[in-house]
């Protein structure tokens, strides 16, 4: 459907289609309008309502804290909530139970993800099997809390494992958790959500139909398998697999020097998904609200932090314009 409309414009990017385009960081709330004609790109990856933001409470307050909902309420731009649950840390399933819960009783759309801290980046095809079969050991508690989106393991293998290697790795995961769970399947690609060209290569030879390749986004990111820091290109070649795409973190730590800016609004422009990263739980500075988990526990009044809109600028919903350009708009 084409369209003529006054928007009020929360930023305006210019989307980089190759590696080594500079961009712009937005750091805060800005103003101001403009006329656009085009068309609406669907803000949702396929399975998912929208855009969102990551939680990570498995390591602190022992899971007992407050999620901070009266303040992400506020903003309706975060429709999708990926929380990582983390089985080796003091948390429980107790307490992952209520955060999926209380995120579906405050009307989001949850993507539960399992996080084991230190195998992150094993290419053991072990590790992705008992990530597996953790699922399938835990499912009957926690479907209790209501729809949730399985996203099988966080980062999952490095730069270095083949295309064979993962895909045999997902088929014989997948198998198993296809015991308990038949809805859309979110599979972090490997090199740390990082390898396009590693993921979309294995694609063909990933038996299961319904699975969402999830890429993750900071400065420091690096595609092994082109050689060269993570690009536009790269987001272009995964989508070559013809799978449904979506970016399962973004934000600018990392200390690298890739655009992690251009290569979250190029993935908003292919009408992808993004969930930054994070709303709290980050453990520096890419926290969200203030205070940070790790600094108090028992606050129920949260406040945005200084890198609140960096991350939140980043959700509206998307516009294409004759140009090629997109706007961002709330």
């Amino acid at each position: 459907m084409n369209l003529k409309r006054t928007i009020f414009i929360i930023s305006i990017t210019t989307i980089a289609f190759s590696c080594g385009c500079g961009g712009t960081e937005t750091t805060g709330p800005t103003t101001s309008t403009t006329t656009t004609s085009g068309s609406i790109i669907n803000p949702a990856t396929p399975g998912l309502e929208g855009c969102g933001v990551n939680l990570q409470p498995s390591y602190f307050c022992n899971g007992d804290m407050d999620l901070g909902w009266d303040l992400m309420d506020n903003y309706n731009n975060i429709k999708t909530l990926r929380i990582e649950l983390d089985s080796s840390t003091s948390s429980t399933i107790d307490d992952f139970v209520r955060w999926l819960s209380e995120a579906n009783n405050n009307g989001y759309d949850v993507i539960a993800t399992y996080h084991y801290a230190s195998v992150l980046g094993s290419n053991d095809p072990n590790q992705l099997l008992a990530a597996a079969n953790w699922w399938v050991e835990n499912w009957d508690t926690l479907s209790s809390a209501g729809s949730f989106t399985v996203n099988l393991m966080n980062e999952w293998g490095d730069h270095s494992i083949t295309s064979e290697a993962y895909a045999n790795a997902y088929n014989a995961a997948i198998d198993t958790l296809r015991q308990v769970y038949d809805g859309p399947l979110i599979c972090d690609i490997p090199g740390w959500g990082q390898e396009t060209h590693t993921a979309a290569d294995a694609s063909t030879d990933i038996e299961d139909e319904d699975i969402i390749f999830s890429v993750h986004i900071y400065t420091n990111g690096w595609n092994g398998k082109a050689g060269h820091p993570l690009c536009a290109a790269d987001l272009d070649y995964l989508e070559t697999a013809g799978r449904p795409c979506m970016v399962g973190e973004f934000g600018n730590g990392g200390g690298g020097s890739v655009d992690w800016s251009a290569l979250v609004d190029h993935a908003r422009g292919k009408g992808w998904s993004v969930i930054g990263w994070s709303w709290n739980g980050d453990g520096g500075g890419m926290n969200m609200i203030s205070p940070y988990w790790g600094a108090d526990c028992n606050t129920t009044s949260y406040i945005e932090s200084s890198y609140f809109y960096t991350i939140y600028n980043k959700l509206g919903p998307y516009y294409t314009t004759s140009s090629g350009s997109t706007t961002t708009s709330n």
